[in-house]
Order: structure tokens, then C-alpha cells, then sequence
């Protein structure tokens, strides 16, 4: 089938890459096992290809929007509708966009020359200017040598970065989520001034533990003794408490987090007030799911039982209503993240628990599937002009990343960045 990218033809045979590429052996192989390896090699050149394909029909669904219908994104519409990691999903989806702009690396993995690793790798960085170069480092190298020269140009560019004020306080960040075991992770990036300020206070709620924890028991073994990182985690739970005992929140501390949501799960609390807006009464908190059931529902879904979602911080959703009669019990239960509470509340969709799982229905009366079937369509036919010699490939010539990022960028910052 055409493809609706236009592809720029490949680099001149005076390239670097090209001349390798001429010097290596095109003699039939010798014996069926070397046969065998030039079947692999001429698959692997065609999966290649297929991949390439996929991501201009990705890039052109993801225009269209064609995930906007319940899904997050066209990431999570990928990762159910074909059932890889969401993660691997959000790749692809990057990569096909920027690929738009990339006409050679596009055209060298549409001929099957280079693989997804390396275009997904060099995408990270390529722009019209330097996608030649780039290039010819995918022909010559292999997936690791194409990394490591990422990773190092993606730091040289940081290092160049860092040396402008504004661009260090617009890079601020602090990045919170729960892990899998129920941790909380923090990731923060803060300007030299802003992380001095945090690293004194963490070094000073650190000292106030350690002088505490020596009027203690000592540890009557190795595996009670408190580490130096365990012991900052203990003086940032410390910090905090610090900061709202300091009014920072100036709710009362029954009431600190108490939030009034508008939800199947949540504390209800009645509050009558007279005809002035003067408050009457105040009832008691009741708990629209109990805890014990609450945490039953919790253990059986794991998170958003919508299909395609992964999202772990969710509400408990009746199927049946418990205005119109529905129980608050397990079997009327169901987690749904925020975003697909809503589509279920306020989006036309539909939703039953039945013996196989949760059953969504579309506003259109269509089933949604939790794992739909994948249909092989046309999986023996390929382009016959492209086999085993389209494979670009490393022929084992030594590798040096500085001096492959001196020739690339041309200064000084190279040397910081791979030192």
C-alpha cells in the first residue's frame, strides 16, 4: 500500500556509512545454515519496513483523533487495542510524530535499512539539520553504539541548557506518583538556589533524627539500623509536619484533608443552616462504601477498570445506583479512575459486572471488549525488493563517543558531557 509520507531518497555513496556498507561481502551464502541466517536478516529488514508502515497509519489515526472516544490517548487506545506496554505505547505514538519531520531517517527505515530501536533513539534528538549526520551513525553503528550517542548528545544539550537562568526556572519540577508496592515517589529538578534551600533543610531535619535516635536503643541487628537515605526519607516526612504545624495549612487538623467531592465514593456530611446562612447543625461523617468493602474492591480490581486504563487513584462506582435502589455491596462495585466515572455518569457509556468481568457498552450500543482479538491481515505479503542486503549494519569497526560527538557537535561541551 502507498504511504502517505514523502520520502527523501537515500544519502549519496559518498557518505561514511555508504562506503562500509559497499565494502561488505554480497556472496550467495554457502550452506543451508547461512541461508537460514539471510532468511532472518531479509525478515528482520521487512519487519522494519512493517514498523515504519504502522507508525504513518499511528501518526494519521492520532491526527483523526480516532482514540477520542473514552480513551486518554492515542498511547492508551494502542496499548488496549493491541495489547503492548503503555509505556512502549506512548513511544510509538512520539516517534510517528516526529518521523513528520524526519524525511531520511522515514525513508531509510520505510526500506527496511534501520530498525525501530535506533529511529526511536535518534528521534529523541534529530532535527532537519543534523538527521544526516544522524543517519549515517544508525548505518554504521549498532542500537547500543546509536544510545549511548543520544544519551550523551541529550547531555550536551542540558549542559548548554543549565547555562541559561530563565531556561533553569521554566525547568523546575517536582514529579509525585504511587508505585506498584504502594510507595510514594518523588522526582524533583529545582535551580541551584531553590535545591540549596531544600538539601539544608533535609541536612538539618536529618541531624535533629540522628541526635534523637542516639537517646534510643542501639539496633540489636544489622537490619535495624537506619541507612543515610532512609534517614532523609524520615527527615522529609519530618519537614512536612514541620511546615503544616507552621499554619502553612490552615485547616483544623481534624478537618485538614476533607474534601467535598461530588462522587459514588465519598464521606457525606449534612450541614443544616438557617434562612440567614447562619449554620444550624452539623451531622456526622457516614462513609458512602465502608472501608472493609472498600478495601475488597481495591484488592479485586487493582485500579480503573475501564479497558485501556491503568490509573490507580479511582473511585468506587454503584452499576447500580444506590439512589435508585443499588446495594453498596461488592457485586455492585467497581473501580473507575476520575476521567471514566465521568464518561459513565455524564458520556452515554454503560457498564455491567458480569461473571468474565466488567462489561462496557459505547453511547452507540457497541461492546467495548477489555482485550480485543487481533486480526493477522496480509502477513505473507511484503515488498520483494526488500530483503536481507537492505539491512544497514555495524561491520565492527571500533567505536569512540567522543570523538563521534566531537565530529557531530564541534565544541568544547562535548568533553563535560562524556567525561
Amino acid at each position: 500500500m502507498g504511504l502517505p509520507s514523502p520520502m527523501t531518497p537515500p544519502l549519496s555513496s559518498n557518505s561514511c556509512a555508504d562506503r562500509v556498507f559497499s565494502r561488505r561481502s554480497t556472496l550467495p551464502p554457502a550452506s543451508a545454515v547461512e541461508a537460514l541466517g539471510e532468511t532472518i536478516a531479509a525478515l528482520a529488514a521487512r519487519l522494519h519496513a512493517a514498523t515504519y508502515e504502522l507508525l504513518v497509519l499511528l501518526r494519521e489515526f492520532d491526527a483523526q483523533a480516532g482514540w477520542n472516544n473514552g480513551f486518554l490517548s492515542c498511547a492508551h487506545w494502542l496499548h488496549w487495542r493491541t495489547g503492548i506496554d503503555l509505556g512502549a505505547a506512548r513511544e510509538k505514538v512520539r516517534v510517528a510524530k516526529a518521523l513528520a519531520q524526519l524525511p531520511r531517517l522515514s525513508g531509510a527505515m520505510q526500506r527496511g535499512e534501520i530498525s525501530y530501536a535506533k529511529v526511536r533513539a535518534l528521534s529523541r534528538v534529530a532535527t532537519l539539520e543534523n538527521e544526516a549526520q544522524l543517519l549515517d551513525i544508525a548505518y554504521a553503528g549498532t542500537a547500543a553504539h546509536v544510545e549511548r550517542v543520544v544519551r550523551a548528545w541529550r547531555r550536551c544539550d542540558r549542559i548548554e541548557e543549565a547555562q541559561d537562568t530563565e531556561h533553569r526556572h521554566l525547568g523546575r519540577s517536582v514529579t509525585i506518583w504511587v508505585d506498584d508496592d504502594g510507595m510514594l515517589v518523588l522526582r524533583a529538578r529545582l535551580t541551584p538556589e531553590l535545591g540549596a534551600v531544600v538539601q539544608r533543610a533535609l541536612e538539618a531535619a536529618s541531624e535533629r533524627l540522628y541526635q534523637e535516635s542516639k537517646q534510643g536503643a542501639a539496633p540489636e541487628a544489622v537490619a535495624e539500623e537506619v541507612t543515610p537515605a532512609q534517614r532523609r526519607a524520615d527527615a522529609l516526612g519530618l519537614m512536612a509536619e514541620c511546615a503544616l504545624a507552621a499554619d502553612l495549612d490552615r485547616g483544623a487538623a481534624g478537618d485538614r484533608y476533607q474534601v467535598v467531592l461530588h462522587s459514588c465514593d465519598a464521606s457525606v456530611v449534612v450541614m443544616r443552616e438557617g434562612p440567614d446562612g447562619s449554620v444550624l447543625d452539623v451531622g456526622r461523617k457516614t462513609r458512602t462504601v465502608p472501608t472493609a468493602i472498600r478495601r475488597a474492591i481495591a484488592a479485586r480490581d487493582a485500579g480503573c477498570r475501564f479497558p485501556g486504563c491503568r490509573a490507580r487513584r479511582c473511585d468506587a462506582h454503584h452499576i447500580t445506583h444506590w439512589a435508585d435502589g443499588g446495594a453498596t455491596s461488592l457485586d455492585n462495585l467497581l473501580l473507575l479512575c476520575r476521567r471514566h466515572h465521568r464518561l459513565v455518569h455524564e458520556g452515554g457509556y454503560e457498564v455491567a459486572l458480569a461473571p468474565g468481568g466488567a462489561v462496557f457498552i459505547r453511547p452507540d450500543g457497541r461492546r467495548l471488549d477489555a482485550s480485543p482479538p487481533l486480526a493477522l491481515r496480509g502477513a505473507h505479503d511484503h515488498d520483494d525488493t526488500i530483503g536481507a542486503q537492505s539491512l544497514r549494519c555495524w561491520d565492527g569497526t571500533p567505536f569512540s563517543l567522543v570523538h563521534t560527538l566531537d565530529v557531530l557537535r564541534g565544541h568544547e561541551v562535548v568533553r563535560a558531557a562524556t567525561c
